[in-house]
């Protein structure tokens, strides 16, 4: 077995590196003012029970689009037990969740509103409170036909998501051609990514989040460990432990890392992967040129207006 994960690592950094990893498009298809609408909803507290909580109170956009918690607070102080994904670039996201339950940023979005512990609302609730506004029930009959309702609030929030993206990050400009956005050290940073396997789950636009992985390949972390994963979703005795594999855009802005939010540095952060994903202890100063190369792909924030 472990002959052949070093094999296939071989073969993904040695004939296909240069193609595992695509720069983030520069412009994403979207509905301009269902956008606008869903941005407002974003940034509303009346989507929770109490009117404390926000989308933007777990997924806070100044902070790498998470809230820099080891897990994240809802309604009344209750605590969750996972750390909060990044919204940024979620659409490029196979799914959404660490355990992958939503297929669509729309059918997530209903998730954090309906949580007795994140949001505590239902559609009810959520009716009566945005009908008091009148700007709110203008624009919803305006963009659907049925009005306010948690499918088209969600519809909305979904659409605004889809403009999260960070394009143009120093790696991007360098996957596209321009060979001198990265420094040497950056570079050799990359080269040691790809040789030492990290690529083998971390490729694709998102560098991430476009596979399932077991946390805990060649040992287990026993805190993590205890997250079952992918098997809430499927039930599936092959599934345990399987989680999402993140993203690394913008990451060195969004600590503390991994689902249980229980490492707050980037440094110690790769260091255990080489131990419980690739089954090797990589040198201190192969992970610092690793962490340098992660720090060129902060991209370019949306505009905030």
């Amino acid at each position: 077995m472990f002959r052949f994960l070093l094999f296939f690592i071989f073969l993904c950094t040695t004939l296909f590196a240069d193609e595992l990893i695509k720069p983030i498009p520069l412009h994403v298809s979207v509905n301009t003012t269902k956008a606008k609408l869903g941005k407002q909803l974003f940034f509303d507290t009346r989507l929770s029970h109490d009117n404390t909580i926000a989308c933007v109170s777990c997924h806070n956009l100044s902070l790498g689009g998470a809230d820099a918690t080891m897990v994240s607070f809802g309604v009344a102080g209750r605590s969750g037990t996972l750390n909060s994904p990044t919204v940024y670039n979620s659409i490029y996201n196979i799914a959404q969740f660490w355990d992958g339950r939503s297929t669509t940023l729309h059918e997530q979005a209903s998730g954090p509103i309906l949580n007795p512990v994140e949001m505590n609302s239902n559609e009810k609730e959520l009716i009566t409170k945005l009908s008091k506004n009148p700007d709110y029930v203008q624009k919803f009959k305006s963009l659907y036909k049925e009005g306010i309702t948690l499918h088209t609030i969600t519809d909305a929030i979904a659409e605004y998501e889809k403009t999260l993206i960070t394009p143009n990050s120093r790696f991007d400009k360098f996957l596209r051609g321009n060979k001198n956005a990265l420094n040497n050290k950056e570079k050799e940073g990359y080269m040691l990514f790809k040789n030492y396997g990290c690529i083998s789950c971390h490729n694709g636009v998102n560098i991430g989040s476009n596979m399932f992985q077991q946390f805990g390949i060649f040992a287990s972390k026993e805190k993590s460990h205890s997250y079952l994963g992918r098997y809430n979703v499927t039930k599936l005795q092959r599934d345990k432990h399987f989680v999402k594999v993140p993203t690394l855009r913008n990451i060195d802005k969004t600590a503390p890392y991994f689902h249980d939010g229980s490492v707050k540095s980037l440094a110690k952060a790769v260091e255990i992967m080489g131990t419980y994903q690739l089954g090797m202890e990589i040198p201190k100063k192969d992970i610092k040129k690793i962490v340098l190369f992660l720090h060129t792909l902060n991209g370019e924030l949306p505009n905030a207006n």
